[in-house]
């Protein structure tokens, strides 16, 4: 006989398969469309079942009221920010979303304290005390509570970083690793206290201490490892979810936020490896630190060209690579990019594109705008199937890119950036940076691949000078 609970379990299991599928989906360009669509439907599945299950439980009025209400205000907010948003701006989006999850799972973290440890002669609390639970539960609250306030103070700073409300640059605070672990330590301590004797200040006390170490360990962080720092906090808000889940008893939560949580992790990691970077050296600080020395020295001399110039090499190039980074994004050149790539493959030129994994503000943030603008997949590279073919290649177009093409990351070792691997485009013949200006990238650090012999500066906004250079050809 099917009741709502064993069909509400049934959805959450469709719900949960639906997400798998999304995951995998999203790890392909060509899958990603139908990847969002299960996720969607997924959710919605989730959703549904969830609003079945809380009508069963004779919810009151008000109570059905509240969440459909907010259900409203969420998804009309939700399809609001997704028509507006532009690519440049979904990594700080997406960062201030990772805040919700993890302010979210405070919430339920405090309404599961209050409804059990701060009323300990209800059903509920004297129900756990007689099963012998009683202490898991004030664990899963205090947990709980601590990993949500560190990812949405983290969040925050994140989002500011990111949309450039505060500088990229590491807050560097006296023995701040020390201050990191000592709030770590203090947390245990915390934690084991308050199993024992659940008390509200106890509580109050882990919340702040999360949101102030949440706020340090990204504002410690420097620009030059905001990515990895964006993909670190999805993990984050998936294990906030997951212990949410724990709290209500939900079994779909604790997946999805395992997914998440598992997920994000991983790509921090392929991340760090990609810049030959660990993990626990990111969280400990951040690229650029020692930067304002480095971009004192003295390069020499740039050289500029004129777009009319760059069409001649381009029109007499057989090969080109073309490595964007978030100036691409800023400009949004992508559509004008995309229409030189055409051109120039219509000649019979050999146009491909060399990606860096950090390149943009976001994993794959540069995979997105070229798919957007219809560039093939085919002709998109990542760095290391594309970083041998340099040195017999005609024409390097550097678009807003500027850290992860430094050749100091592999010539310099008392750069802020050495050891991070880098797409070599000073190996071309010819390599054009375009920029606004001889400004340092995002980490703070100097690019001499600025005053090569080989290389020489188109300056001004990448949309126009892209257009420039279709007009000339």
């Amino acid at each position: 006989m099917f009741t709502v609970e064993t069909t509400a379990t049934a959805a959450y299991v469709v719900a949960a398969l639906l997400f798998i599928l999304a995951l995998a989906g999203l790890s392909r360009h060509e899958t990603s469309r139908a990847g969002n669509t299960f996720g969607t439907v997924g959710m919605a599945v989730a959703l549904v079942a969830t609003i079945a299950l809380a009508l069963d439980h004779t919810i009151k009025p008000l109570g059905l009221a509240l969440l459909v209400g907010a259900m409203l205000v969420g998804a009309s907010i939700g399809l609001w920010r997704a028509r507006v948003v532009e690519m440049t701006g979904m990594p700080e989006l997406i960062a201030l979303l990772h805040s919700f999850v993890g302010l979210a799972a405070v919430l339920v973290g405090w309404n599961g304290y209050l409804h059990i440890e701060g009323h300990p002669h209800g059903a509920d609390a004297i129900a756990l005390r007689a099963e012998g639970l009683a202490g898991i539960h004030s664990a899963e609250v205090v947990v709980g509570v601590f990993i949500g306030a560190v990812t949405f103070t983290g969040s925050i700073v994140a989002n500011l970083k990111l949309s450039a409300r505060i500088k990229s640059a590491p807050m560097m605070l006296p023995g701040k690793n020390f201050l990191n672990l000592g709030a770590l330590v203090v947390f245990a301590a915390l934690t084991v206290w308050f199993v024992i004797d659940p008390t509200i200040w106890l509580l109050a006390a882990v919340t702040v201490l999360a949101l102030l170490l949440g706020w340090h360990l990204v504002a410690s962080i420097g620009g030059g490892d905001m990515p990895v720092v964006v993909s670190m906090l999805n993990s984050y808000s998936g294990w906030a979810a997951a212990a949410s889940g724990f709290l209500l008893s939900n079994d779909l939560l604790i997946i999805t936020g395992a997914l998440v949580g598992s997920s994000g992790a991983y790509l921090s990691y392929i991340m760090c490896k990609a810049m030959n970077r660990s993990f626990i050296s990111v969280i400990a600080g951040g690229f650029g630190i020692e930067a304002g020395p480095a971009s004192d020295k003295d390069y020499g001399e740039h050289r500029e060209i004129t777009a009319e110039s760059v069409a001649e090499l381009l029109d007499s190039a057989d090969t080109v690579i073309i490595t964007p980074g978030y100036g691409m994004a800023v400009a949004q050149a992508q559509n004008g990019v995309a229409e030189l790539t055409r051109r120039l493959r219509a000649r019979g030129v050999n146009v491909r594109f060399g990606i860096h994994p950090v390149a943009g503000r976001l994993p794959g943030h540069m995979n997105v705008l070229l798919a957007e603008a219809k560039v093939p997949y085919d002709i998109v590279l990542e760095m290391d199937e594309i970083n041998d073919d340099f040195g017999d290649t005609a024409v390097v177009l550097v678009i807003g890119a500027n850290d992860t093409v430094n050749p100091a990351a592999a010539e310099d070792p008392s750069s802020p950036i050495a050891g991070m691997p880098v797409l070599t485009v000073w190996e071309a013949d010819n390599v054009i940076v375009f920029k606004r200006s001889m400004a340092s990238g995002y980490a703070g650090v100097q690019n001499p691949l600025f005053f090569r012999d080989n290389t020489a500066m188109l300056f001004g906004d990448a949309r126009d000078r892209v257009d420039a250079i279709l007009a000339a050809l």
